[in-house]
């Protein structure tokens, strides 16, 4: 057992209200130079819809992550040794900006400038990368609020194997069947721009396992941004290098929490530190695709457990991390709730980035319709999940790579502490039915009570455990100073041992 630290995040998307608070913090503080303009580390999409950039999910268009081969192996589909030289004049899988969207600002001094006339003046819309005058038809968060549309629900990727009577249930109520979901680097465990970065300018930090990407190292090669399937690293065109989400890693070193995660209105951010076994990596990477969510949650490893502390320390763990792992929301939230799942773990690269997924309850052409009941419980309040707005397989696409069975154990719990808490609050649910619910549910009265805190009660303390960096003491305890890196090069699964 090789225990290794990584800092992860759970966004509970109940509680996302759509507000891009936190892409406005990022983007002021990271992304408002010459050549990032285009550029959103953290951006809030709206589901069903094509996301930034377009049809980021659709792998069958940009070939990224990992794929199991028939003999049981990981390769990247989008580059290997052979491609990778060819790959660097022209990747077939590489977006474009018309992908993104052309960056533009506005010639305001036509405002004040311009000749009179019988018209108003108005602002041109001009080009950030040429200065030439741009017709704008998209821009980030294009879809803003557009599910059930044509243009944008229809064509999103997730939609696949879904039945036209579950298509028609997204689009029953226009412009209202949606739910957001902000996205940001996931700081994966097996990271594809990892092992596809010929020059190996990016690596996972060893003490807390944040991938970054060394900016001396790097060469514009690209192939990065290819293989990573969220597309979250990203070209500046101007200095010719390659960029990402840092998870504000300044900030985290001071016990500070990432820029967006403090501003984040809704509250629906937490993050904490997990431990996981590196040596069971790239076992769990290589399970059947049905088997993936259960595989990455095995990785994790109970920080309460004597002989995994003892193997943590022995790794080179600090104790206060250790103490910080016993107290990280994202353990609850993934492990021992099973609330949280990875966005498309199918790409085998085993994000650290967690979702709630959405309750979704409204249903009016449901059995009793508006104002009716089940159970006894108005039909407006809560609902079957099996017949929410948002299919089951919808959800399970994008957090279950199609296995329903995670997906619906978390929602079931969900509406389970729902249903109790409201026998709690307002009493129109009788105690008989609200512990059956959570016995249905995998769920104790002691449990649901843990849930309802730390969703709806907790405090930034509670909501962001950072652990302390120790961030001299790691580099210290190395001979090699580059052997901080995790997996820097070509064909990362896992960092190499000393001496290798």
């Amino acid at each position: 057992m090789e225990v290794r630290s990584q800092i992860a995040m759970v966004f509970h998307l109940d509680k996302c209200i759509g507000c891009h608070t936190c892409s406005i913090a990022c983007k002021n503080i990271w992304t408002d130079r010459k050549g990032t303009e285009y550029m959103w580390w953290n951006n809030v999409e709206t589901k069903p819809g094509t996301g930034f950039p377009t049809q980021w999910e659709n792998q069958d268009k940009y070939n990224g992550g990992w794929v199991r081969t028939e003999g049981g192996d990981l390769r990247l589909k989008s580059t290997d040794k052979a491609r990778v030289v060819t790959n660097i004049f022209h990747h077939p899988h590489q977006p474009s900006l018309d992908d993104y969207y052309e960056p533009w600002t506005y010639d305001y001094q036509h405002l004040f400038n311009a000749p009179e006339g019988q018209d108003q003046p108005t602002a041109i819309p001009i080009s950030l990368v040429t200065g030439e005058y741009l017709d704008i038809k998209a821009g980030p968060n294009w879809d803003d609020d557009l599910s059930g549309s044509t243009v944008y629900a229809e064509n999103d990727p997730n939609l696949a194997g879904l039945s036209d009577e579950q298509k028609g249930q997204l689009s029953a109520i226009e412009r209202l069947v949606f739910f957001y979901f902000p996205r940001i680097c996931n700081h994966c465990l097996n990271p594809a721009c990892v092992a596809a970065c010929p020059s190996g300018a990016l690596y996972k930090r060893g003490e807390d396992g944040i991938v970054l990407l060394d900016q001396t190292r790097c060469r514009g090669w690209r192939s990065c941004i290819a293989a990573c399937p969220y597309k979250k690293v990203y070209y500046n065109w101007s200095t010719g290098k390659s960029e990402k989400c840092i998870l504000c890693f300044p900030r985290l070193e001071t016990g500070q929490a990432p820029a967006c995660f403090h501003s984040c209105v809704g509250r629906i951010r937490y993050l904490g530190v997990l431990l996981y076994d590196a040596s069971r990596l790239e076992e769990a990477a290589r399970s059947d695709t049905e088997d993936l969510v259960e595989a990455q949650r095995s990785l994790i490893l109970d920080p309460n457990d004597p002989a995994v502390v003892e193997a943590a320390l022995a790794s080179g763990v600090h104790e206060s991390v250790i103490a910080s792992a016993q107290k990280s929301p994202v353990y609850k939230f993934v492990k021992i709730w099973k609330l949280a799942l990875p966005p498309h773990i199918e790409y085998r690269t085993m994000p650290m980035l967690f979702y709630v997924p959405p309750m979704a309850p409204v249903m009016a052409q449901r059995s009793g319709g508006r104002g009716g009941t089940v159970d006894g419980v108005s039909g407006d309040l809560f609902h079957d999940i099996e017949d929410a707005r948002v299919p089951m397989k919808f959800l399970a696409n994008l957090f279950g790579a199609g296995n329903e069975g995670p997906v619906r154990y978390a929602l079931r719990k969900q509406k389970a502490v729902r249903w109790y808490r409201r026998m709690l609050t307002v009493g129109d649910v009788d105690a008989a039915t609200a512990e059956r619910m959570l016995r249905e549910a995998d769920c104790t009265p002691e449990e649901a009570d843990a849930i309802y805190q730390l969703t709806s009660l907790c405090t930034f303390d509670d909501r962001f455990v950072i652990p302390p960096m120790h961030r001299e003491e790691a580099i210290a305890m190395l001979e090699d100073p580059m052997e901080h890196k995790q997996g820097a090069g070509f064909g990362f699964i896992s960092r190499p041992k000393r001496g290798e």
